[in-house]
């Protein structure tokens, strides 16, 4: 499917790790220890949603990144953990504003300990990254940081604008993967290639590779909230759909059900409501929209591992293409 090296093609996301050897246990000892508050609730809800589970792509790519590039300093550790406080903060706020139960297969954190500490400890963790970046001191590592979290927030409006909208179109639901999901994982691993000083060309290339590959890792999640069990998702199917949110299988759906179905999904989007989660399911699968939506995911994994031709070969560039395997083939 991929031209990826057929000894790295059955990795599994532990041994894409293993081919960081320490710096994987290196970066969670980071975290842990950034983590240390002497406010108790602070650490208390850290704790909880650093620890509960989650796969640490994003700070897998500044790793791996860096690596391939040759980089043998040791900044990207604290980078890499940046990345993954700055991902873990924008999941605290936005399950306080989707009202979440359940991520990752467990209660969230503001259905444990409120929304009003959720908020508190996402800044919190925001504010730590922000002192993390100076520690590494380098300007443009600090400005790309600031630019993705930023794209993140206006993501994060965006998304809330076409919320309960059915007549959002595939290009605004575009624009907002892209800001919310695929701008973090673009960051990452530039970071990489600027801690390992390569030329703006590579830089180009890394940026072209993350965010293909998290547009590919956003379209398969919006495919699978409606094509996988609980347990495997870690969350309940069709939350997306009680959260009023139009992804696109929904949008390509509606584009080819019949007028009876685009009634029952236009108010379901318009409400919020999952009561006919069963017959929306089965107009998704007969439109043909996962399928869709899976071949959009695809093409953008077979982009982001062109972007890595012009990337020398290494045991690290070939973990990168098996992540972008592993994006469009993964069941959770």
């Amino acid at each position: 499917m991929y031209a990826v090296d057929e000894q790295h093609a059955t990795l599994d996301l532990e041994g894409i790790r293993a081919q960081l050897g320490e710096d994987w246990p290196a970066m969670n000892r980071a975290i842990h220890r950034q983590l240390d508050s002497d406010v108790a609730l602070v650490s208390s809800v850290s704790n909880y949603i650093i620890g509960s589970g989650g796969k640490r792509l994003r700070p897998l790519l500044v790793l791996l990144s860096a690596r391939a590039c040759g980089y043998l300093g040791e900044q990207h550790i604290t980078a890499a953990a940046i990345v993954e406080f700055i991902h873990t903060a924008t999941l605290l706020h936005d399950d306080v504003v989707d009202d979440s139960e359940l991520r990752r297969g467990q209660d969230t954190a503001n259905s444990v300990f409120g929304n009003e500490a959720s908020v508190l400890v996402g800044d919190f963790l925001y504010s730590r990254a922000f002192q993390m970046m100076v520690e590494v001191g380098q300007m443009r590592i600090m400005d790309v940081l600031a630019d993705a979290t930023n794209t993140i927030a206006e993501g994060e409006v965006l998304q809330l604008m076409n919320c309960n909208d059915p007549n959002t179109t595939e290009e605004q639901y575009l624009e907002v993967i892209y800001r919310k999901t695929a701008k973090l994982f673009e960051a990452g691993v530039l970071i990489g290639a600027i801690l390992a000083d390569q030329s703006r060309a590579v830089e180009d290339a890394f940026v072209s590779y993350g965010k293909s590959l998290g547009l590919a890792f956003q379209l398969v999640d919006d495919a699978l909230d409606y094509d996988a069990n609980r347990d495997q998702l870690g969350k309940n199917i069709g939350d997306d759909l009680a959260e009023g949110k139009p992804t696109l299988p929904i949008i390509y759906a509606l584009r080819r059900a019949s007028a009876k179905e685009q009634v029952m999904i236009r108010q379901a989007i318009e409400e919020g409501r999952r009561e006919h989660i069963e017959p929306i399911l089965a107009a998704i699968e007969s439109s043909g929209a996962l399928t869709y939506t899976l071949n959009k995911a695809r093409e953008a994994s077979r982009d982001a591992v062109h972007a890595l031709s012009r990337v020398p070969d290494s045991a690290c560039k070939q973990a990168l293409l098996q992540l972008a395997h592993f994006a469009v083939e993964r069941r959770y």
